[in-house]
């Protein structure tokens, strides 16, 4: 405004002073003194932590936080850095923590590497700032629970029996994956490969309890469980146990063909009785491919009347469509999309051989396509 108006503006300048140390040109302060002759008398390093030892278990790849705390983290992750800026105890020296950063190093070498930037007030009020980089040796010495485990592998309290009597086992592997995605085995001191199944060991009954509950949280399962006494101390009354938990998966799989029994189909409002399995969690999906009906079948109540799969998609059976008539529109049940259709189809095995055709009804009209 000032401008336009033709008024003569005064712009604010910046003035320079002379370093009291080496006579350069700079910016006051409040210590009359440049970067370089500012770090030259004073370090805010010095004290701090440069050489740091962590304790290191290679059985189970954790890191001791004094007193008994054990931390799994992987190199160069958010919680390894987070665990080695907390040994640098930093608050405690009065600088505050800008930035800190990994230095790469061998992974063979036991040694961790970070760049750390630090910020402090020194003379006078200035801020000054200072990188350094910190040496964490890794020292190897083994927890409490593996020192044991390795005393006496067969030293385990809790077994749990993992098993699913079906020759294919396909909720058994999606299981599988789960528990390795969720680390729900990571308290396993042992894991041994059974006929049907999977035997897990623990050296604590309450972690083999966890566990047992996280595979009823994901799959249909019934279980029981067991104890055997080992050892008895009269004079102090205390008794030592080991405990087995038997676990049982449902033996219906996704994609197989179900025939309801009479009692669950009536409790299902007479769903059925040929169905299909569509999708196997904590409760199984059921899907009537004749009306599109579906419900869902918790643990509870398939094995108050447990049954058994007709057939497997390993029996699948390729046919070609000749024709399709489409029913009812598209609907979606379960995040899954089905149509009802009248098609014509023939057996792949027959072509060529004979004219059979079977007139169908079928809840795949929006995939399948006239050949």
């Amino acid at each position: 405004m000032a401008e336009e108006a033709g008024m003569f503006i005064v712009h604010q300048t910046i003035g320079s002073v002379l370093c009291c140390k080496c006579g350069v040109s700079m910016q006051p302060n409040a210590a009359n003194m440049c970067v370089k002759c500012l770090r030259s008398e004073v370090d805010i390093t010095e004290g701090l932590k440069k050489h740091v030892i962590l304790l290191h278990c290679l059985e189970c790849d954790t890191y001791l936080d004094p007193p008994s705390t054990r931390i799994r983290a992987q190199l160069e992750s958010r919680e390894l850095l987070a665990f080695c800026l907390k040994k640098l105890k930093l608050k405690s020296t009065g600088v505050n923590l800008v930035n800190a950063e990994f230095i790469w190093t061998e992974p063979h070498s036991k040694r961790i590497k970070l760049r750390v930037r630090v910020q402090k007030e020194v003379l006078h009020g200035a801020i000054l700032e200072q990188t350094y980089v910190v040496e964490y040796v890794q020292q190897d010495q083994m927890c409490d629970a593996c020192t044991r485990v390795q005393a006496n592998p067969d030293q385990w309290v809790a077994a749990v029996q993992l098993r699913q009597h079906v020759a294919h086992r396909r909720t058994f592997f999606y299981l599988e994956q789960l528990i390795l995605k969720h680390d729900a085995a990571a308290r396993a001191i042992r894991i041994t490969q059974m006929d049907h199944g999977i035997d897990f060991f623990f050296a604590n009954r309450s972690h083999g309890v966890k566990f047992v509950e996280f595979v009823g949280k994901v799959a249909p399962v019934r279980s029981r469980n067991d104890k055997q006494l080992v050892s008895h101390d009269t004079k102090s009354n205390s008794y030592n146990y080991k405990h087995t938990f038997s676990v049982e998966i449902s033996p219906i799989c996704r994609e197989d063909l179900v025939c309801l029994p009479p009692r669950a189909a009536i409790s299902l409002g007479n769903l059925g009785p040929l169905v299909i399995c569509t999708k196997v969690t904590n409760s199984i999906a059921l899907l009537d491919p004749l009306t599109l009906r579906h419900c869902f079948l918790d643990a509870d109540q398939f094995w108050r009347t447990p049954f058994k799969s007709l057939l497997t998609s390993r029996q699948l059976v390729e046919y070609i469509v000749f024709d399709v008539d489409f029913v009812s529109p598209e609907v979606s049940i379960g995040g899954s999309r089905y149509a009802l259709a009248d098609a014509t189809v023939a057996r792949m095995s027959d072509f060529g051989k004979n004219d059979t055709m079977f007139n169908i009804k079928t809840h795949l009209g929006h995939i399948l396509k006239p050949w």
